[in-house]
C-alpha cells in the first residue's frame, strides 16, 4: 500500500552461509517497466533495493562463492582481479563491493536470464505497454510441453535479428519476447510432467534452484528460485 503496488510476487531466496535473504518483487500497472525489490532478512522487515547498473552487473560479474547473508560485508576487487580495482581508483572510487550490491546484480540477472512467462500470459499494446492478457486460458498440454511456448520476462534480443519471412508468422501483441527455444546453451532446461501429467514444470540447469510452473488450461503459472545466488559454469561440459 505504501509503494503503491499493483502486486506484489515472493520472488524467492537466496542461501547465505551466515544468513538467508528473502526476495520479493512489487508490480505496477505496465508489467515490462522496471521492477521494484525488497528484501528481508527475516521476512518482516523489509527494505527496497535500488535498481541494477551496467557498473553494478560488471562488477558482480567478478565475484565468485557464496553470499555471506551480510547485506553490508564488503567485497575487496583489489585480491579479486587488479585490473577492475585500477580502474576504479582511476576513477576515484574505492575498489570494493557491498554484498547489496552483488544481490541486486544476481537478482536482476536471474530474471533477465531465466525469468519466464508462458506464451500469451501477456500483450503488448500499440502504445508499447504490456499488461495482463485477459483472455490468457493457459496452454493446452500439448503445448506446454514445448520449449517454444515459453517466453523470458525481459527485453528481447533474439527477436530483433529475425528476418521479416521469419517475423510474419509472429503476432506482435502476443509474440514481443524471446521463446526459450533457442537458448544457449542448448539443454539448459529441463520440461517435466508433474501431478499425473497435469502440472507442467521446467527447472533451469544454468541456475539451478529456479523452478517455473504452470498448470495446462488455466491461469496459473509462475516461477521462485531457491538457491546458492552461483550460476552453474560448468554446464556446458555436463551437457
Amino acid at each position: 500500500r505504501q509503494r503503491r503496488f499493483e502486486r506484489v510476487w515472493f520472488w524467492g531466496c537466496i542461501q547465505g552461509l551466515r544468513g538467508a535473504y528473502y526476495i520479493a518483487e512489487g508490480l505496477g500497472p505496465n508489467r515490462a517497466a522496471p521492477r521494484s525489490r525488497l528484501y528481508s532478512l527475516n521476512c518482516l522487515d523489509w527494505s527496497l533495493l535500488t535498481p541494477a547498473t551496467k557498473e553494478m552487473l560488471a562488477l558482480a560479474e567478478q565475484l565468485k562463492g557464496r553470499f555471506q547473508g551480510d547485506p553490508s560485508f564488503e567485497y575487496n576487487l583489489a585480491e579479486i582481479n587488479a585490473e577492475v580495482a585500477a580502474r576504479l581508483i582511476e576513477g576515484g572510487k574505492e575498489p570494493v563491493i557491498k554484498e547489496e550490491a552483488r544481490l541486486i546484480a544476481t537478482i536482476e540477472q536471474i530474471d533477465r536470464a531465466v525469468g519466464i512467462v508462458p506464451r500469451g500470459a501477456f500483450v503488448k499494446t500499440p502504445l508499447g505497454s504490456v499488461h495482463e492478457n485477459r483472455h490468457f486460458e493457459g496452454l493446452s498440454l500439448l503445448e506446454a510441453k514445448k520449449l517454444s511456448s515459453y517466453f523470458h520476462f525481459t527485453e528481447p534480443v533474439n527477436l530483433k535479428n529475425k528476418t521479416l519471412l521469419e517475423k510474419a508468422d509472429l503476432d506482435p501483441s502476443t509474440d514481443f519476447l524471446d521463446s526459450l527455444e533457442h537458448d544457449i546453451p542448448r539443454g539448459s532446461w529441463s520440461i517435466q510432467l508433474e501431478k499425473g501429467g497435469t502440472v507442467v514444470v521446467l527447472r533451469s540447469l544454468l541456475w539451478l534452484g529456479l523452478t517455473f510452473y504452470h498448470v495446462p488450461m488455466t491461469k496459473q503459472f509462475g516461477y521462485i528460485y531457491f538457491g546458492t545466488g552461483e550460476k552453474n559454469l560448468d554446464l556446458p561440459f555436463m551437457l
